[in-house]
């Protein structure tokens, strides 16, 4: 399979946002896909692209004058990968930017959000635009009928288009090492691996509860404050995912807790050591892995005219997902392991509090039918066909 072929899509809307500022940045997880698209984007360029790697001292060396390397190559575009082990870079582009504002001089990639590389937001404001890459998606790798291999193997390319599950599984493992040793320590998060993938397993064994710090905290003999430092950084470093509750009725006593999840289902499965599709299937996690794997999904396809919650009462009415477009509530959404699944009274209710007419349950399966007159059982593409037509 050739992975350039997923990116078309995505490198279109960057070499748009290129005609306008002069510096993008594409943000997401280490091993995403980030260098590739970079690499695609410069070869369908007239003009010569330059590349530097932040974790090459080769190329560290060249910025040594960082401003005077860049006025040499103002004629370029000037590619600067894994930025947040040199923040300091932030300021010089400032300069070199307010002198030249030609769209489309820097591309810049990271693996870390603006708000860990705090000096982006301080230094760059208004002159760049961040999108965030994410994994593979299901419409990018064809639909259902890669649909098993990408919900079991997550999104990262190179766990996708393995040779096998059990190397698929490893580079996850692999996966995690790296990214402790590589970037936490850089972006001021110290902690040893033992430490940290124990807290990854809770979260996983955890995989849509709502976010307890203090339960957390006791089962892994740490305060409530590092706690939050974790959630934090991980959540920045694109790991996990907190998906925050949405109401509007005063009336209802609402779960305030955002839930949480391991984004990618490929990693999600590495860390709970299920090794195959058919093992997942009858895991305990199956039910937490298809509604992480849903969230996802629809992560990746979320108009920026919309947002995504969930909803839950204390009496236990609750909706895995709730679409807001423009600060109203468009439809809601359960994501349902079985290919039978049973309309609960408690998704009926949050449909009637929040005066939704289209709402899904969505299953691993090329399904759609009625079961209710405001309730479409579908499969995963047809809800994420409702999800862009919204744009």
């Amino acid at each position: 399979m050739d992975i350039s072929l997923y990116t078309r899509t995505k490198q279109a809307k960057l070499e748009d946002l290129m005609i306008d500022y002069p510096a993008v940045a594409i943000v997401g997880a280490r091993q995403v896909g980030k260098t590739t698209l970079a690499r695609q984007i410069a070869a369908s360029r007239q003009k010569e692209a330059l590349y530097l790697d932040m974790e090459s001292p080769r190329d560290v060396s060249k910025l040594q004058e960082a401003e005077l390397f860049f006025e040499l190559h103002a004629d370029k575009l000037i590619i600067i990968d894994e930025i947040q082990h040199k923040p300091e870079l932030f300021g010089v582009l400032r300069s070199v930017i307010d002198s030249d504002q030609r769209g489309g001089r820097f591309l810049i990639l990271g693996s870390a959000s603006p708000v860990l590389i705090r000096k982006t937001m301080e230094s760059l404001a208004g002159r760049i635009s961040y999108q965030e890459l994410h994994p593979l998606s299901f419409i990018e790798v064809g639909g259902q009928d890669l649909l098993k291999k990408l919900w079991f193997r997550g999104g990262f390319p190179k766990s996708f288009l393995a040779r096998n599950d059990d190397v698929a599984m490893q580079w996850h493992r692999d996966f995690l090492i790296t990214f402790v040793e590589r970037d936490l320590s850089v972006l001021g998060l110290n902690t040893d691996y033992t430490k940290l993938r124990e807290f990854l397993i809770l979260l996983a064994q955890q995989q849509g509860s709502h976010l307890n710090q203090e339960t957390l905290g006791r089962s892994l003999g740490v305060s409530r404050s590092t706690i939050n430092r974790y959630i934090h950084y991980l959540t920045h470093a694109y790991i996990i995912r907190l998906l925050r509750p949405w109401s509007t009725n005063v009336g209802k006593r609402m779960v305030k807790a955002p839930k949480v999840y391991i984004r990618d289902s490929g990693y999600f499965h590495s860390l709970l050591d299920i090794d195959s599709y058919d093992d997942l299937q009858v895991n305990i996690a199956v039910g937490g892995s298809w509604e992480g794997f849903v969230v996802e999904q629809t992560m990746a396809v979320l108009p920026t005219s919309c947002k995504l919650y969930f909803s839950r009462t204390h009496h236990g009415a609750e909706a895995d997902l709730v679409l807001v477009k423009h600060g109203k509530p468009i439809a809601c959404a359960d994501a349902k392991r079985s290919q039978a699944p049973k309309l609960e009274k408690g998704f009926l209710n949050v449909i009637e509090d929040n005066d939704t007419s289209r709402n899904f349950m969505i299953i691993p399966a090329d399904e759609d039918y009625p079961v209710h007159r405001k309730v479409q059982v579908t499969g995963l593409q047809q809800w994420l066909d409702f999800v862009q037509a919204q744009e």
